[in-house]
């Protein structure tokens, strides 16, 4: 449990107070500047506490009501009584890890208003957003029966809804969190129906909002849905589950059969989770935004030497489906030896075992056609780590002996699937297995997950979380995926890692794409896929694809496997929701640049000034003159470039192109 030591919150930074501070604690009413003066952020306390943020002369948002409601009907931030207020400058940088750069500005002000009752909101305005987080500071526990968190517009803006689709059991708060996004005004927003976060607001010239939340711990997960009066979206939260049934898939997964009428008990002394509204001007800048990371607790974890991020051979999406060997293909050593072999020749880090290698009920069963310890000595001797797919349930059951004993035998991490979650209880197993991996030197990987809130940089072990309708859906879906490709970049990636899965060698145009479970194809063209290794973030990223179809791909594999899975920088080049996104990153010396469009095709002009000093060799990968009929289609070519160059770039419909830029004498 997180502790929120009072004296250092009081004492928090080393700048100076505004000379408003004292006027505005007469008043009740507090206004905070962003570092570049950009934005304001106003708090307002009288008998509701509410706040409000302003861009320049735009409003983001109005005043709108923020509350912690406790058992017995005390409500934190109701008429609050304001015993002291502080307001801070902070100028730093955080040395990220396993990131999209190695150095992360850090500036922000800050204002903390401490209220007679023992607690307290911590306010910051960053040069790129707000948010906002209340405190506790009690001895006795605190039982939360809900929170107010408003999100008020002025008008009826365009939203980017991604809702609750299939909830299981009946239960709305039970969702695998993958869905479409409904590109509607804030009115025609279900006033019924739960939304998940981040959700992007359109505002007035080209500007942007994006909500979500941060440091999500011993606490439910916001959900976001229609106020009934104005242009609003208001949280949502998952009551605590008091009775569970093993069910599901496989029986891998705990339905709640009844939830209190609270949403958490935790301790009196804590902090709560950031609320936060991530602000653009221009569309680009949220394709390199660190909002979630600046917010998220500092790790702890001590020795981070073992933690090794890159990329994994993977059976599942593929169906196991290799042709050409002399062994039947399936789940069987032979099968992930022969993995291991392909991962070998083509430097891949890891390969992974997808379900089927144990018994669904009990993870320490091994089925008699694996041997899983030759696998993991096998993939030792050919420097392969070998990872392990496994239900949250059955991990959870078993916790401490799977961590041990597989940890062992030599495996470097798990998958974690089907947790469907992000009530108090479940929020709190990601806590607690990330921690207990961590005592085992395990990496971890959460797919069947919410979004990712900072867990990645408290618990760097945490690698990757899914909370994204990734490549697995072509397997049975025939929705715009290269539309849904070219929204996720700015919405659902802001929050952090995806595990999307891409690598997709089978690439169908419009009419030619059909869902295959076993033999699997994407949407879109080869280069579409090959740019999602440059502009989906995944420290841990697969290769969905089966080693038959690599093998007989060498180019495309080859390059795939040249980009790394992290970078010392990135910088958002151009983009515009839905329709395409540029972006570069840099590992060393090295450039990797990412274009992708939806199925509109397009012409863009791509300004290599970010290259710097020095002659460049660029490896390109293009969608071929006859990607628009068939998608496999490409053409590799190697070209002279520098910083003065600015590149036209032709892309398909639903194409894509990517490149390697490298230093040469």
């Amino acid at each position: 449990m997180k502790k929120t030591n009072l004296a250092l919150l009081s004492l928090f930074g080393l700048g100076l107070c505004y000379p408003f501070t004292l006027y505005a604690q007469k008043n009740k009413t507090f206004q905070l500047l962003s570092p570049n003066s950009t934005i304001q952020l106003t708090v307002e306390a009288g008998k509701k506490m509410q706040w409000s943020v302003k861009h320049g002369s735009e409003s983001i948002i109005e005043p709108s009501p923020l509350s912690l409601k406790l058992a017995g009907g005390e409500v934190l931030g109701d008429a609050a009584k304001i015993t002291s207020s502080k307001t801070t400058k902070i100028n730093q940088q955080i040395n990220a890890l396993n990131y999209k750069k190695d150095i992360v500005p850090d500036q922000y002000n800050q204002l903390v208003l401490n209220c007679k009752g023992g607690f307290g909101i911590i306010f910051r305005a960053y040069n790129d957003g707000v948010a906002y987080r209340f405190f506790t500071t009690r001895k006795d526990s605190l039982t939360i029966e809900n929170e107010e968190a408003g999100f008020h517009f002025r008008e009826d803006y365009q939203a980017y809804i991604p809702y609750v689709n299939d909830p299981h059991n009946n239960d709305v708060f039970e969702t695998s969190f993958e869905n479409n996004y409904q590109h509607i005004a804030l009115s025609k927003v279900k006033k019924d129906t739960l939304a998940f976060a981040p959700i992007l607001v359109e505002l007035p010239n080209n500007k942007k909002a994006v909500i979500t939340e941060v440091d999500l711990e011993e606490y439910p997960g916001m959900f976001l849905q229609a106020s009934r009066q104005g242009y609003a979206l208001q949280g949502k939260f998952a009551p605590y589950p008091l009775e569970e049934k093993k069910a599901g898939h496989n029986n891998l997964q705990a339905y709640v059969m009844k939830r209190a009428n609270y949403i958490a008990k935790t301790a009196g002394t804590r902090s709560f989770p950031w609320r936060t509204v991530i602000i653009s001007a221009t569309d680009a800048e949220l394709l390199n935004n660190d909002m979630v990371y600046k917010l998220a607790s500092p790790s702890r974890i001590k020795d981070l030497s073992w933690i090794k991020p890159g990329k994994v051979a993977w059976d599942w999406w593929n169906d196991w489906n290799i042709t050409n060997v002399n062994f039947q293909a399936g789940i069987n050593t032979a099968t992930y030896k022969y993995y291991i072999d392909f991962a070998t020749k083509h430097k891949i880090e890891n390969i992974l075992l997808d379900e089927g290698w144990a018994d669904s009920q009990d993870i320490m069963k091994i089925v008699p056609e694996i041997n899983l310890q030759e696998i993991v000595d096998y993939g030792k001797s050919k420097n392969v780590g070998v990872w392990l797919w496994g239900g949250w349930l059955p991990l959870d059951q078993k916790m401490d002996l799977a961590l041990s004993t597989y940890s062992k035998m030599g495996i470097k991490g798990f998958k974690i699937d089907f947790m469907d979650r992000d009530d108090q209880k479940m929020v709190n197993f990601f806590y607690r297995f990330a921690q207990k991996a961590a005592e085992h030197k395990i990496m971890l990987d959460y797919h069947g997950a919410y979004k990712p809130t900072g867990l990645q940089r408290t618990y760097p072990n945490v690698l990757n979380f899914e909370g994204v309708r990734g490549l697995e859906n072509v397997k049975w879906s025939n929705t715009d995926f290269p539309l849904y490709d070219c929204t996720i970049p700015f919405i659902r990636m802001i929050a952090g890692p995806m595990d999307y899965t891409p690598g997709a060698m089978i690439n169908a145009n419009k009419g030619s794409f059909r869902a295959i479970n076993s033999s699997p194809m994407s949407q879109g063209t080869r280069c579409h896929q090959l740019a999602m290794y440059v502009i989906f973030e995944a420290p841990f990223e697969m290769l969905c694809d089966n080693p038959t179809n690599y093998m007989r791909e060498e180019e495309s594999t080859r390059f795939i496997t040249s980009i790394p899975t992290t970078f010392d920088q990135t910088v958002a080049l151009d983009g515009k929701v839905s329709e395409y996104c540029a972006i570069a990153r840099k590992k060393k010396d090295t450039w990797y640049v990412g274009t992708m469009t939806n199925w509109t095709p397009r012409d863009i002009l791509l300004d290599l000034s970010f290259l710097g000093a020095g002659n460049f060799e660029a490896e390109i990968f293009k969608d071929g003159v006859n990607a628009d009929r068939n998608g496999i289609d490409y053409k590799r070519e190697v070209i002279k470039v520098s910083s003065k160059d600015k590149l036209k770039i032709h892309m398909a419909g639903g194409g894509g192109w990517t490149a390697r830029i490298y230093p040469v004498k």
